[in-house]
């Protein structure tokens, strides 16, 4: 693998519900929204089929009351900078989620 493009960074990921708002927003929206007003690079959303969290709540598509509050990930590929830049938007928003980060070597492939 030809590693001289690899860009050192940082896979920035985020934990909510489905159904968690922030400024009337659902909260995956709004972490895309400040990443994006940021200029910190691309975000994807990944809902869950089932999980729980710190409270032990079991959330699964098959039982429909709990349906609508399965786990999402909201994950981003960042430069460390941007990733502690935008934990600290979160964060000065009092936003409530778990996240994590590690390490990551990312590149573009392109035709051009």
């Amino acid at each position: 693998m030809n590693q001289e493009h690899l860009q050192q960074g940082v896979h920035l990921y985020f934990y909510c519900h489905l159904r968690a708002k922030h400024d009337g927003m659902l909260l995956s929206e709004w972490l895309l929204e400040q990443a994006k007003q940021h200029n910190l690079g691309g975000g994807s959303v990944f809902r869950a089929i089932a999980g729980f969290g710190r409270h032990g709540v079991l959330h699964e598509e098959q039982f429909f009351e709990l349906a609508d509050d399965l786990p999402v990930k909201v994950e981003f590929l960042l430069r460390e900078d941007q990733a502690e830049l935008l934990v600290q938007l979160v964060r000065a928003a009092g936003v409530d989620a778990t996240y994590a980060y590690s390490p990551a070597s990312f590149a573009v492939v392109s035709k051009h």
